[in-house]
């Protein structure tokens, strides 16, 4: 048993991608009070827990997207596993890239399974 599958949270963390990139698509994004400070949270399509945006993700998706949060709904982006500096101290962090677009469908006759956006990561 993992101690990291049993204490889910409300949010993503980094391990909640068990190291894996995983593509998804901004279903929106809200504030909501997070330790007594409203933070952007975005939620994707098909997931339950959101990722609360730090200035580094927010940025790197409006870059792409622009400032304007509403019209980041139904875009793609990718999220990554990584590592930040906080207090001091290396930790496990979630990073955010533009996602690249889903694989074309192969031929008829050639089952290639899920696409990039269809993952087996439970959050």
């Amino acid at each position: 048993m993992n101690i990291n599958d049993q204490f889910t949270g409300a949010y993503l963390k980094a391990s909640d991608l068990k190291g894996q990139d995983v593509p998804v698509t901004i279903a929106r994004v809200e504030l909501e009070e997070i330790g007594g400070d409203p933070k952007m949270v975005a939620y994707f399509q098909g997931k339950e827990r959101g990722l609360v945006l730090n200035k580094t993700n927010a940025n790197t998706i409006g870059e792409q997207h622009g400032p304007e949060t509403d019209a980041w709904a139904g875009r793609g982006i990718t999220l990554f596993p990584s590592q930040t500096d906080f207090q001091g101290k290396t930790v496990p962090c979630i990073r955010v890239r533009l996602a690249t677009a889903p694989p074309q469908a192969p031929p008829a006759t050639v089952n290639a399974g899920p696409s990039a956006f269809d993952d087996d990561v439970p959050f």
